[in-house]
């Protein structure tokens, strides 16, 4: 067992469909980020259960209790690697001093780019497919401060 290493799943988007693909997936990670459009606080009392749980609230859960009251940026760090997180990419501040990595969701696509040493990362959806577009999500593995690897995670279109 590498001790040193820490796994992050990164999800956004669920709307209301906590796929069994994703409960599988997030197991073997030790903190869960979800970038909004929760819609059920159910899902992510559910989350909790498996790692340390960061969610920030989405445009569709702005009138969902439960979620609603969620704040709409998070900053923090995991395993030295310090995180900004927010639902839309226009949400992202100008000045990301000491940031190592932008996670955002919104546009249902997955994207991830390094831009100025900076990870960019958009784990798409992972709840209901819209848009014509996949279902995924993200992991990270993080080791000495760093971020070593993004893996993208296809997941079936069924529930």
């Amino acid at each position: 067992m590498d001790r040193d290493r820490i796994r992050v799943a990164v999800i956004s988007d669920t709307h209301g469909l906590l796929r069994r693909s994703v409960v599988q997936e997030v197991q073997d990670c030790s903190c869960i980020l979800h970038a909004g459009d929760i819609i059920h606080e159910s899902d992510l009392d559910e989350l909790a259960l498996y790692g340390s749980l960061y969610a920030v609230r989405g445009n569709n859960d702005v009138w969902q209790r439960g979620v609603k009251d969620l704040a709409g940026f998070l900053r923090f760090q995991i395993g030295g690697v310090s995180f900004y997180m927010t639902h839309d990419r226009w949400d992202v501040p100008h000045s990301l001093d000491g940031v190592d990595a932008i996670i955002c969701g919104h546009s249902h696509r997955y994207s991830e780019e390094w831009i100025d040493g900076r990870l960019w990362l958009n784990p798409g959806s992972c709840g209901r497919a819209r848009f014509g577009g996949d279902v995924t999500m993200a992991k990270l593995t993080i080791r000495g401060g760093k971020i070593t690897a993004v893996e993208r995670i296809d997941l079936e279109d069924g529930a």
